[in-house]
């Protein structure tokens, strides 16, 4: 490790606000408090969040005070960052459930033992409306207009409220409850976290300094990773899975997913960047580190070597996995004694609709007994199933049985 705590902790960062602002709360000789912000709108973590966290745990690993805010409160209005229509307001119940499914996946990356946790309805639910009107006078709707998504939509004609305007207004107080000297964020929370330095300011606090992280692509090597889209790595996910799915991604991506998902040395990093760029490093190879590594992370050291050996298995031996989960033929699968196979797909969990089922099929990624299926509506009797291995994709198995008796 660095004997530089500011090279540490500024090294992957997009942007530190002001420039230099870290050194200079460093130097006041004293743990510094760190926040994160988190709205529990979804209970999955993927590799995208674990960016933001794995800077939260070098906070912690130099002796800093890591700070968890879940927005009990604030997420029942909604991040409208980025979006260009007002999110619906969740329930308390739902972000309840949330937020303790977020703990336990952060847990794998930031010590929860060693976190700070509150939820923002502590000081926001109950803020009387002489403290809402104070802190609604410190921004302007000049300032609020400044984000980009607010003015397109503003521009264009479409509706936001005023709920939308005090979200980040919301954020901001926060920072002035637990009296935060740092904020962590990705780059699309860069309004909300300046917001904060404005709230803190105005409520006669040193402003926070502001260090916001890039945004991790998803599998497809275009758009932000969301489970709403389909590119992304969960966390949580089996060590296959995630071996197979870091295997996909675009080889552009290589050196940002180990720069930004893996504890590398800088050193390294920059060699294996140097090797690629030259052509004396392979892609598939540094793919490979890259996959081995990261499920060492989440899953234990020889994960990643054994999931490699699985995906080689299947993929480049052509082989069928060792141990594939059996189903029973579905009876709702079929009609008059006959299936086809988007129905089939959909009966047994492997696709979300019969449309769905269907461009898998026609897009080749349906096999039965690893023999590849691109007419989706020829017809199956249930005899024709019985025993044959049905795959999607390159790491979804199931065999059919029939049921016993």
């Amino acid at each position: 490790m660095t004997a530089d705590p500011v090279a540490l902790l500024q090294a992957g960062t997009a942007e530190v606000v002001p420039s230099g602002g870290l050194a200079d709360k460093l130097a006041l000789g004293r743990p510094l408090r760190v926040k994160l912000g988190v709205d529990p709108s979804r209970p999955d973590l993927t590799l995208g969040h674990s960016v933001v966290l794995r800077k939260l745990r070098q906070f912690q690993d130099l002796g800093h005070v890591a700070v968890l805010i879940v927005g009990d409160f604030t997420a029942r209005i909604g991040d409208p960052s980025g979006l260009s229509e007002t999110r619906p307001m969740l329930a308390a119940e739902e972000v309840a459930a949330n937020a303790q499914t977020y703990f336990e996946q952060a847990g794998r990356i930031i010590d929860v033992e060693r976190t700070e946790i509150h939820g923002n309805a502590e000081w926001s639910a109950g803020m009387e409306m002489a403290e809402l009107l104070r802190l609604a006078s410190t921004a302007t709707i000049a300032q609020m207009l400044e984000r980009e998504d607010f003015r397109s939509r503003y521009q264009d004609g479409r509706p936001i409220s005023v709920v939308e305007f005090l979200y980040p207004l919301f954020q901001g107080y926060d920072s002035v409850a637990i009296r935060a000297d740092v904020e962590l964020g990705g780059t699309d929370q860069t309004f909300n976290l300046l917001m904060g330095r404005e709230v803190q300011r105005a409520y006669g606090l040193e402003p926070q300094i502001v260090l916001t992280m890039p945004l991790l692509e998803g599998t497809d090597g275009s758009r932000k990773m969301s489970k709403s889209l389909g590119n992304y790595v969960g966390i949580t996910e089996p060590p296959d899975e995630m071996f197979g799915k870091l295997m996909s991604i675009p080889d552009t991506l290589i050196v940002k997913y180990l720069r930004l998902c893996t504890d590398l040395g800088s050193e390294e990093l920059d060699g294996i960047e140097r090797g690629l760029a030259d052509g004396s490093a392979h892609p598939g190879d540094e793919k490979r580190r890259l996959a081995r590594t990261v499920v060492d992370l989440y899953h234990g050291r020889g994960a990643g070597v054994a999931a490699e050996a699985r995906f080689d298995q299947v993929f480049r031996e052509r082989e069928l996995p060792d141990q594939i989960p059996e189903m029973i033929l579905p009876e709702q699968a079929f009609v008059d004694g006959k299936t086809i196979l988007p129905r089939l797909l959909v009966a047994v969990g492997l696709a979300s609709s019969n449309s769905d089922g269907r461009r898998k099929v026609e897009g080749g990624a349906v096999r039965l007994n690893q023999e590849q299926k691109s007419d989706p509506w020829q017809e199956y009797a249930p005899d024709d199933l019985v025993g044959v291995v049905l795959q999607v994709g390159s790491r979804r198995f199931v065999r059919l049985i029939r049921a016993s008796g």
